[in-house]
């Protein structure tokens, strides 16, 4: 059975976290961005995700985060390929943000827990059981490190069994926890959700992957993608390596401004970020730059 065949739900296969063009007095370039999602897309990538931290939503305005989610729907050509991020300091602007993506025709939405204080487990159940009646599938996303809100494995199970999320966006990068989470929610579908543990957590039987690096080289990124949950070990682990020095960005603080470095060298629309994102330094760059040309060299493109 191909990747293609297991593919039944909007939030399956690779869906790309993408990083938003900004022209260079900070404006959103929404045509480039158009351009961008369309490439996506006929690249072979399943869907995007807009308005996510690679769309540097917290600094955009209602309107710009309105407005990208509209361009994202026309340019991906249907609706269910595109999953918003609705995260938001309360619970009733996340709400609000999904009931926005309802009208826009999205198929789902991306939901980190209460990122304004640490919120106990009971705190985040009430966040994700309003914010699902907006009536969108949600996919919760567990990024223990920025949120400093854990979504634990029992509290996705809980989630889950209250019919409040459909699957879990894994960033906590303990490959352990695709276990467990298939011992306590079997039918919670797993996500990839940092690019350097691709490897690991489609071995574990994720469903998809919510992805930086294919704004850079999509290509590459979807035959890794397609051969890890093919177990296709022969293809995947060369390419894996290979594709490591750049995918570990992902997880690093300066993953934006990563990405649109690579995206640029690949000739991708990237252009710079909105403060506080200052650009990488020197070395920074250089090591973004050197990894991004060697793997265009050896076609990993």
């Amino acid at each position: 059975m191909t990747v293609a065949e297991t593919r039944t739900r909007p939030w399956h296969g690779v869906m790309v976290a993408t990083a938003l063009p900004l022209r260079a007095d900070l404006t959103v370039d929404y045509d480039a961005y158009a351009a961008h999602v369309a490439a996506l897309i006929a690249a072979g990538c399943d869907g995007v995700v807009p308005n996510g931290s690679l769309g540097e939503y917290q600094t955009l305005t209602d309107d710009e985060r309105a407005r990208v989610v509209r361009v994202a729907v026309d340019a991906a050509g249907d609706g269910a390929r595109v999953m918003p991020g609705v995260s938001a300091y309360g619970s009733t602007a996340s709400r609000r943000w999904a009931e926005q993506a309802a009208e826009a025709g999205c198929g789902s939405v991306l939901l980190l827990p209460p990122n304004a204080y640490r919120a106990d487990h009971a705190t985040a159940h009430a966040h994700y059981a309003e914010v699902a009646r907006a009536g969108l599938p949600v996919v919760a996303y567990n990024n223990p490190y920025d949120t400093k809100v854990d979504l634990t494995p029992d509290l996705l199970a809980r989630l889950h069994s209250d019919g409040h999320i459909v699957a879990v966006k894994e960033f906590s990068g303990d490959v352990r926890r695709a276990w467990e989470i298939s011992e306590l929610a079997p039918g919670l579908d797993l996500l990839i959700g940092a690019d350097d543990v691709l490897l690991e957590l489609a071995l574990a039987g994720a469903v998809g992957w919510i992805a930086g690096f294919p704004n850079a080289l999509p290509g590459a990124c979807l035959t890794l993608y397609r051969a890890a949950v093919e177990r296709d070990l022969d293809l995947a682990l060369p390419l894996y390596r290979a594709l490591h020095p750049l995918l570990r960005w992902d997880s690093k603080t300066e993953f934006v401004q990563a990405v649109k470095v690579s995206m640029e060298i690949a000739g991708r629309p990237g252009g710079p970020t909105r403060p506080p994102r200052s650009p990488l330094n020197a070395e920074q760059a250089a090591t973004v730059r050197a990894a991004t040309e060697k793997a265009l060299a050896e076609g990993l493109d």
